[in-house]
């Protein structure tokens, strides 16, 4: 099931949305009357301004002392809008308020899913991989997401382009860049290179960029700010959705297992499988209301201590937000803290490592802890 595909049960879900479960999170609104958000960055340029980037192809400044969000890029004319297209992600350089560059993940007006660099402040736009979409199904799992990795690597992940089949097995085949989490430098004036450590580097016939496989469609992952480790959410097919836990080293050359496996299981379902060479997700839960999962954040900020370590991530059509634990012998707990109402599409952190929730259906939330009871004092009461 395709993430917009889904979208029209989530609005009927949505009005059977429960309370929340334990109170634990509360969403206060950043920004609304948004259109179509998808993402929420910084910029690390020292403003502390958050970007907002909707699926249309504007991209939003929202300083935190001026109130709404103003304009701040404009690429509705390259991007193909909307269902399972338009702009995807953004990042920025982490040089720039040195280079003024930034990149964007956008699916063109050809239904190609596109990686551009832009140079501000003339946003001028430099195409640098260009990944073909199959024309043997509806436009669907493009991914994808943007980050710069600790180490200093642009990563970015696409789907497998949809209509899975025996033949069609994109995600396991190495002659192309769909299914798939690739690594790149663009530390350079133009283009980008393959780093020379990449596991596929000189191997025949295969894509150079990949840095790891077997991947359905990648919404969104994230590297952990103090560990440098990644965690990256894949949407499943019909039974599961998975979130992958592991190291940079770990995640290298590994094979995620679609479409061998949809989390834990074989697929198709009741198949026998092997799981032996792939890499199995730390994290899944099965569809029952649910359909999509959307991966977050481990909260590293200084604000909320309660929250030091825990992972967020949450589902697109149910609005369940979770979080994750892990434990001494490296395994994770997860806990399901709220039903919250939204259409979960992303989540977003900021210069200081707070964390914040983005609704497809038209807002940005600052996410923070419900406070604690006060204590009362055995001689005054409070």
């Amino acid at each position: 099931m395709s993430r917009v595909s889904a979208l029209a049960g989530v609005l009927l879900f949505l009005a059977a949305v429960t309370a929340p479960i334990d109170g634990a999170v509360i969403l206060e609104p950043l920004a609304t009357g948004l259109d179509r958000p998808v993402q929420v960055v910084a910029a690390h340029d020292g403003s502390r301004s958050l970007f907002i980037a909707q699926q249309n192809g504007l991209i939003l400044r929202l300083d935190p002392h001026a109130g709404a969000p103003a304009l701040f890029l404009d690429l509705s004319s390259i991007v193909g809008c909307c269902s399972n297209g338009g702009l995807l992600s953004l990042v920025f350089d982490p040089q720039y308020t040195a280079n003024g560059r930034l990149y964007v993940l956008y699916v063109d007006l050809n239904g190609d899913t596109v990686l551009a660099r832009v140079l501000m402040p003339l946003a001028t736009i430099e195409v640098l991989l260009v990944a073909d979409q199959p024309l043997d199904n509806l436009p669907n799992h493009h991914g994808g997401t943007l980050q710069f990795g600790p180490d200093g690597m642009l990563y970015l992940s696409i789907g497998d382009g949809g209509a899975y089949t025996a033949v069609t097995n994109r995600a396991q085949q190495l002659t192309h860049v769909l299914g798939k989490l690739l690594r790149i430098d663009v530390d350079r004036a133009t283009g980008y290179a393959i780093p020379a450590d990449n596991p596929f580097v000189g191997v025949p016939g295969a894509r150079e960029e990949i840095w790891s496989f077997g991947l359905r469609n990648p919404w969104r992952f994230s590297f952990d700010r103090e560990t440098g480790e990644l965690y990256l959410a894949d949407v499943g097919q019909d039974s599961w959705e998975e979130v992958e836990m592991l190291t940079l080293a770990e995640a290298k050359r590994a094979n995620f297992g679609w479409p061998v496996m949809e989390g834990n299981h074989c697929f198709p379902p009741g198949s026998a499988c092997s799981a032996n060479g792939l890499v199995l997700p730390a994290l899944e839960y099965s569809h029952a209301f649910r359909c999509s999962v959307t991966g977050g954040y481990r909260y590293r900020g200084g604000r909320w201590p309660q929250w030091a370590g825990v992972y967020f991530y949450g589902d697109w059509c149910s609005g369940r937000l979770w979080t994750a634990v892990q434990h001494s012998d490296g395994s994770w707990a997860t806990n399901e803290m709220l039903s919250t109402g939204k259409v979960i599409v992303s989540f977003g952190e900021d210069d200081e490592g707070e964390l914040y929730l983005v609704d497809y259906a038209g807002a940005v939330y600052r996410m923070s802890p419900v406070p604690l009871p006060r204590r009362r004092s055995a001689v005054h009461g409070y």
